[in-house]
């Protein structure tokens, strides 16, 4: 593992590159940056892993750069990178970092995402561009369309390695490490986490001899942010909570989670109604919809972002300051990514989540992954009868070799009956038929 450096010049960039960064005001390698680009800048194929707000962009962008200027094409006409990303929104983000990076340059880049106009993309293929960045299904379209071919890549690069396997494409990965099956590739794939089954499973699919990096657990705690929990009672409890938070707490912008897309609608018109600027986002919505409203709200045209989990990953907002959980999300991963919207490059953020009934299975997973109880909070004049669920009794422990008894249920009481039933239940003298039963013989 290689030692922490305090200045890029160490890490042996390319002196343009150095320019581009002082440009940018951006002085010194984060933790990531400076394990992960002397592994990349030597060649290896690489797995790494760091905590969201960490950098890790830079850290597979600056190596790709350094060996597009310092050495010669495999191909004319293919792409030389490939970088994949799961949600149309970070790759958005990635290809936008990637420009600041190539400006003044000689470098083409390309943007793929599924959900845009794939004509218009097949045109910017022909331009021959030197680097992609796609969404997995659009490229591994344009692959079976034959509009795009990878049999010169030198580097692919797999960002959030572990969503894209969350949504399902590992086909498409498979697909494209196939068509760019080059003997002299190098393989990068960044994952939040390294304790991900299916995460190996493709590394060992499409890196060769992977250096790894970890810095930190998934789980780690983020010391820049402050994390509480509101139990609430109710929905109505919920929207009542809500209102009070974004008018009484002090912070530059708001993100807001909920679970459906019906949800992020309702509450942001609850909010216009009390005069909060705010804008609503979903992953049903067309992608120039969802360019728009994110473009508007990282400009601060709205001051509070009401979003499903599609805003959860990948997006670089240094204003916001809080991050209210409506609802919990299922997966405790994900809480994670949802949280680490604030607190971003040594910003400090909040991290509030209301927790009602049908909440609590959610939370308690959640705190059993981070391996710590969340700070509990009250809101004055707002205080839940709800105090939580107390985990159901253990089975009682069986003898040796034998299953567990489930402890037997009360047998429930018989209803008493009163004189009248009583004569009612009597035997009737006549059959289901209409005919006396025949009396037995003594």
């Amino acid at each position: 593992m290689s030692e922490q450096t305090d200045n890029f010049p160490d890490l042996g960039l390319d002196h343009r590159l150095l320019q581009n960064l002082e440009h940018q005001a951006i002085t010194t390698p984060t933790e990531i940056q400076a394990q992960s680009i002397p592994l990349a800048l030597a060649g290896h194929d690489l797995i790494a892993s760091s905590k969201t707000g960490s950098g890790k962009t830079l850290a597979f962008l600056l190596p790709m750069m350094h060996r597009l200027v310092k050495t010669r094409a495999l191909s004319k006409r293919d792409p030389r990178a490939v970088i994949l990303a799961p949600t149309r929104e970070l790759a958005k983000q990635v290809f936008t970092q990637l420009r600041a990076l190539t400006s003044g340059g000689q470098t083409k880049i390309a943007l793929l995402l599924g959900g845009e106009n794939f004509n218009e993309q097949v045109k910017a293929l022909r331009k021959d561009p030197h680097v992609v960045v796609a969404t997995p299904g659009r490229l591994a379209n344009h692959l079976e369309e034959r509009s795009l071919q990878l049999n010169g890549l030198e580097l692919l690069i797999m960002d959030e390695a572990d969503r894209m396997l969350d949504l399902g494409f590992a086909e498409q990965l498979t697909l494209i490490n196939k068509a760019a099956d080059h003997r002299l590739r190098q393989t990068l794939m960044f994952s939040a986490t390294l304790d991900h089954a299916e995460v190996d499973s493709m590394a060992d699919q499409l890196l060769k001899s992977p250096k790894r990096v970890a810095i930190g657990a998934a789980n780690a705690e983020h010391k820049d942010i402050t994390q509480e929990v509101i139990l609430c009672d109710h929905l109505d409890h919920k929207e009542a909570l809500l209102q009070n938070l974004l008018n009484h707490r002090e912070y530059q912008q708001a993100i807001i989670f909920t679970a459906t897309r019906t949800d992020t609608e309702r509450l942001s018109a609850l909010l216009q109604a009390e005069n909060i600027s705010c804008a609503a986002l979903s992953g049903e919505m067309s992608q120039a919809e969802r360019n728009r409203i994110m473009d508007g709200f990282s400009r601060g045209h709205q001051q509070v972002l009401v979003t499903t989990d599609v805003a959860s990953r990948g997006l670089d907002l240094l204003q916001v300051s809080l991050v209210i959980n409506f609802d919990m999300p299922k997966q405790a991963e994900e809480y994670v990514h949802r949280i680490g919207r604030t607190g971003r490059a040594g910003a400090k953020g909040e991290a509030v989540s209301f927790v009602g009934p049908k909440d609590w299975d959610a939370f308690k997973r959640i705190e059993r992954f981070l391996q710590r109880h969340l700070q509990r909070a009250v809101v004055e004049g707002l205080e839940a009868k709800f105090k939580g669920i107390k985990p159901a009794k253990p089975a009682k422990k069986a003898a040796p070799g034998k299953a567990p008894v489930a402890a037997k249920p009360k047998p429930k009481a018989k209803p008493k009956q009163d004189q009248r039933s009583r004569r009612q239940a009597k035997p009737s003298l006549v059959s289901d038929d209409g005919l006396a039963p025949l009396k037995k013989k003594r």
